[in-house]
């Protein structure tokens, strides 16, 4: 059961990497847009998130407010991809949206490393 935890946790990291990655890339490059990558990267953290949000038979109980604190930063930036998206489209996506994703999804990491 510990193995299969740890490949969640595994895919859990990826998904952060490829929501972030996307975004570096994006923001290193100075365009300001969202991509189908950073959707992908968000739905993969999100449902390895809630997956590991699982007792997972582990001694003592899960933080819960630590899991409802990282929820609440992922479907913040899941709505501002969404909000964004939707923008983009219309070929008005404003800088703050952008940047504010970059920086939840870092907030996002370090409360998962920090907050014990």
């Amino acid at each position: 059961m510990e193995i299969l935890r740890h490949i969640v946790v595994y895919l859990h990291i990826i998904g952060f990497a490829v929501l972030f990655g996307a975004w570096l890339v994006e923001a290193a490059s100075r365009r300001v847009r969202f991509t189908r990558l950073m959707n992908v990267g968000l739905a993969i953290a999100g449902v390895t998130g809630l997956v590991l949000a699982a007792p997972w038979g582990m001694d003592g109980s899960p933080d819960y407010i630590k899991l409802g604190v990282k929820l609440v930063v992922l479907l913040v930036i899941g709505a501002l991809l969404g909000i964004g998206t939707g923008r983009q489209r219309k070929g008005q996506l404003p800088p703050a949206l952008f940047w504010s994703v970059g920086v939840l999804a870092l907030l996002n990491a370090g409360i998962a490393v920090i907050w014990r």
